[in-house]
């Protein structure tokens, strides 16, 4: 989707692209696409995107999604919200407490993706990427089809151009890389201050104006496809998301691993964003983006999960 939004803007469909968060790179001089809600024509999940095409629609306009699309996530009744601060105060608690978990290059992500298009009905793709980073620079990167909503259930694939259902966990990228190096945001570790960290993903999105709210969390999930964060750094975003104003608590979740978070919601140009967070740590556990309005040539309705990224340890 990044690399879609940055090289291939006229490939995301006009009203759902009008919808997007001002993109830097269309009028900042050093700028790339914030990619904001990870929406797209063609929608694919982070780094997997060279892998994978980029038109992902069914056979013809009658047929119906082979795989059944995620609700989106639900506020439990009565459940009180925690505001982010405190939130915050609990994340550098557990910092200052020393111990594990520490900052690690890599990520685990489980993610849903939509594709859409205009005479095709949309279909989600659901995928869990692992990236791991070896002593001497070189990484392994493995990419599987699969929805741990229905283990073992065939999933849907755009895996040689056309989408198709696979067998659980079918493997579609399993590549080792060589060694590489970076000083620069997001591949250069992430620092623990949070005015520090508030310029790092400033800059991962490649733009030296302050970002948005929802462009901070789309770059934080640029952050987390890279990083699989530390006691200290998810002290230090849990600060800074702390102090954004469009940011706002919902009250408690349970999300599509099982896991309970608090939710914290940030509503843009009809998108909201969803941050879950671990109430005990204030590590980020996942990012759902759903439309606020429906899009009825396009085969999308209000309430519909554009995107739904889950990290893991």
């Amino acid at each position: 989707m990044r690399q879609l939004l940055r090289d291939r803007p006229d490939r995301v469909p006009g009203r759902l692209r009008d919808r997007l968060p001002p993109m830097p790179g269309r009028s900042r001089s050093r700028s790339r696409a914030a990619w904001g809600p990870r929406l797209a024509w063609g929608l694919v999940a982070g780094a997997v995107v060279a892998a994978l095409t980029l038109t992902f629609v069914l056979s013809g306009p009658s047929t119906a999604p082979a795989v059944a699309a995620p609700r989106p996530l639900v506020i439990e009744s009565g459940s009180p919200p925690v505001p982010l601060d405190r939130l915050a105060e609990r994340a550098a608690d557990e910092a200052a407490a020393g111990g594990p978990p520490r900052l690690r290059k890599g990520t685990h992500v489980q993610s849903w993706s939509l594709g859409m298009s205009e005479d095709k009905p949309p279909i989600t793709l659901p995928q869990e990427r692992i990236v791991r980073w070896r002593p001497d620079g070189s990484h392994t990167e493995l990419v599987v089809a699969t929805d741990p909503r229905h283990p073992g259930r065939p999933v849907l694939s755009d895996e040689g151009g056309t989408p198709r259902l696979v067998d659980d966990r079918h493997v579609l990228l399993d590549r080792t890389y060589p060694p590489s190096w970076s000083d620069a945001p997001p591949q250069s570790p992430p620092p623990h201050d949070p005015a520090k960290l508030r310029a790092y993903l400033t800059e991962s999105q490649f733009t030296d104006t302050p970002l948005t709210t929802p462009e901070l969390l789309d770059a934080t999930a640029t952050l987390l496809d890279h990083w699989t964060l530390g006691a200290r750094e998810s002290a230090a975003l849990a600060r800074l998301l702390a102090t954004e104003e469009g940011l706002r608590p919902a009250g408690q979740v349970t999300d599509r691993l099982g896991r309970r978070g608090q939710a914290y919601v940030s509503d843009s140009r009809g998108i909201r964003r969803m941050l879950i967070m671990d109430p005990a740590t204030g590590a980020v556990l996942g990012l759902e983006s759903t439309l606020t309005a429906p899009e009825p040539a396009f085969g999308v309705k209000r309430g519909d999960v554009m995107s739904y990224s889950a990290w893991m340890r």
